[in-house]
């Protein structure tokens, strides 16, 4: 897979961002919240054979931490380990901006999210900012330092 640093107004983007929020919306039914995007954001898409596959997105949230954003792999390319490589992208992007520290909030019915960020260094905390009330959201957190060391 290519990945590609993308403005967060490519139209690639907006289609995977619009496909994600989607599948969420369809899984969670009216209480599904869109939760706007910041000032700042950094998306990454990935390309299998030149097609639009895969996407995330690295948020600031000041003082050297980032918030991870519209992960999305297209259903058809799932259990390729495409979302790690993305996962990775942006990880290394964080170290590139400063970052020591990457957040993110996912829903609790999302096995596959929870055991791919799990697995990779991610361990949880408690909700912070738009995500505290929201009973269904489960927040996690990991340090940069060991990737910057493999850097």
């Amino acid at each position: 897979m290519l990945i590609e640093s993308c403005d967060p107004w490519d139209p690639v983007v907006l289609q995977l961002s619009r496909e994600q929020q989607a599948e969420l919306a369809a899984a969670e039914g009216d209480e599904h919240i869109a939760y706007p995007l910041h000032e700042g954001i950094e998306f990454v898409a990935g390309f299998v054979d030149g097609r639009p596959v895969a996407c995330g997105a690295l948020q600031p949230l000041g003082d050297g931490v980032g918030e991870l954003k519209r992960m999305y792999v297209r259903p058809v390319y799932r259990r390729q380990g495409l979302s790690r490589l993305i996962l990775a992208a942006l990880e290394e992007l964080a170290v590139q901006r400063g970052y020591h520290t990457l957040r993110l909030e996912t829903g609790r019915y999302l096995a596959p999210a929870l055991r791919l960020y799990q697995g990779a260094g991610y361990r949880p905390i408690p909700l912070f900012g738009e995500y505290v009330d929201n009973p269904r959201s489960v927040c996690l957190e990991k340090s940069l330092t060991a990737v910057e060391l493999a850097s």
